[in-house]
């Protein structure tokens, strides 16, 4: 039996989309499936390209390889969940949320365009139609499902994906907060800086992730203005073992993203022993962190983050 798994991705960029990719070829493999990840080239920008990469994925033909049927495809997102296939089970990570949660807030480019309307009409009107289309719809989340229901009116089934990364395990607790992920404004970094600030020291903030965004510049020169700098690391990327032993041996994890589709930081940090720190807004790690028992949970403000 052949297995086809669907990904859209940017690039040169790679993140938890493209390591669930791998780690689900690989589970496929290992029970004795024939399996292959099927990736499409991803470009957002301008806008109207979007209804080009749609157009792009539908025309792609993976009903066969080589004169070999392909038996099933599984499509993660958008726009690869529009690829046409008889058997297309789709395991949903998300859409486009530009063109829905997102839209006509700062974390959307899409409706600052003369045509937004327009795009985000028809990019809801192709997931409206082909995703109920596929045979089936799983989700990452419960949060994802929600969305999906709200929006699209379409039903679906939550299906966590496991951690990829077995090899964590819990060390000291030393005084510092580690904070990882891309740093990006959706990502929220800078309330994590601001209650830093109302901290007496020793307590510091570890940061990982990449960092080529004008949001990681103004972080830095918040950091400069608030006299941080001997308490603040900004790492930018480290290894799966530098990753490893910053989870191990920190005192907590801070987690501040804005409607999370789901999030492995969660599992990596509870797989080191390490409490959760997060947001009432945060979407998928509410789905495990449970506040003053493995986490906290507050409202986005720094100052009740510094309590």
């Amino acid at each position: 039996m052949k297995i086809g798994i669907l990904n859209a991705q940017v690039p040169f960029v790679s993140g938890g989309a493209e390591a669930l990719a791998t780690a689900l070829r690989a589970a496929f493999l290992q029970r004795g499936y024939d399996t292959d990840v099927i990736t499409i080239p991803f470009k957002w920008y301008p806008p109207s390209h979007l209804l080009q990469c749609m157009l792009m994925s539908r025309l792609v033909d993976v009903t066969e390889v080589n004169g070999t049927r392909i038996d099933r495809v599984i499509s993660l997102k958008f726009p690869a969940y529009f690829i046409a296939h008889p058997k297309n089970v789709c395991w949903l990570l998300h859409q486009h949320r530009q063109a829905y949660d997102l839209y006509g807030t700062p974390y959307s480019d899409l409706w600052q365009t003369p045509d937004a309307r327009t795009i985000a009409a028809e990019i809801r009107r192709w997931d409206n139609y082909y995703l109920a289309k596929t045979a089936a719809i799983f989700t990452i989340s419960q949060n994802v499902s929600r969305r999906l229901q709200k929006y699209n009116g379409l039903s679906s089934i939550p299906l966590y994906p496991p951690l990829t990364d077995n090899d964590f395990y819990s060390g000291t607790f030393e005084r510092y907060v580690f904070c990882p992920g891309r740093i990006d404004s959706i990502k929220r970094q800078h309330l994590m800086i601001e209650a830093l600030g109302a901290i007496p020291e020793p307590l510091k903030a570890v940061f990982s992730g990449q960092t080529d965004s004008a949001y990681a510049e103004n972080l830095r020169i918040r950091i400069e203005q608030l006299g941080l700098s001997r308490r603040v690391e900004i790492l930018g990327y480290v290894s799966d073992d530098q990753k490893r032993t910053l989870y191990a041996n920190c005192l907590a994890v801070y987690y501040g993203v804005r409607d999370e589709d789901y999030g492995y930081v969660t599992l990596e940090a509870f797989s080191a022993g390490k409490p959760v720190i997060t947001h009432t807004d945060s979407g998928g790690p509410l789905e495990f962190v449970i506040d003053g028992e493995n986490g906290y949970v507050t409202e986005p403000v720094p100052a009740l983050l510094a309590e």
